[in-house]
C-alpha cells in the first residue's frame, strides 16, 4: 500500500510538471529561413505562425511561385526546429523516468 501511495504522489508530481512543460512549450519560438534569409518565418510552440518577413526584392508579381515555395520552405524549417526544441524540453522533464516501451510524452 505504501508503494501505491508513493506512485500516486509521483503521478501527481509528473502531472504538475507536464502542465508546466505545456505552458513553457506554448511560449517557445523557432525561426526558419529560406532563400538565403530572404524569407523568415517564426512559429510558436503549437505551430502557430507568429510572423512572416519578406525581403522587398521578392515582391515581384512574376515571381509569385518562387515566393510561395520559399515561404513553405521557411515554415518547414521553423517547424523542424520547433519540434526539436519541444523534444529537448520533454526529454529533460522525463529524464530518469521508467516509461514502458513505446510510451511517449507529452500524452
Amino acid at each position: 500500500m505504501k508503494d501505491l501511495m508513493g506512485m500516486m504522489k509521483q503521478a501527481k508530481a509528473m502531472q504538475e510538471k507536464m502542465q508546466g512543460l505545456q505552458a513553457e512549450i506554448a511560449e517557445v519560438e523557432a525561426q526558419g529561413q529560406s532563400g538565403g534569409g530572404v524569407v523568415t518565418v517564426t512559429l510558436k510552440g503549437a505551430g502557430e505562425l507568429v510572423s512572416l518577413s519578406l525581403d522587398p526584392s521578392l515582391l515581384k508579381p512574376e515571381e509569385a511561385d518562387i515566393l510561395e515555395d520559399l515561404i513553405v520552405a521557411a515554415h518547414a524549417e521553423a517547424k523542424r526546429r520547433l519540434d526539436g526544441l519541444i523534444a529537448e524540453k520533454t526529454q529533460a522533464l522525463t529524464a530518469g523516468l521508467q516509461l514502458p516501451g513505446g510510451m511517449k510524452l507529452p500524452f
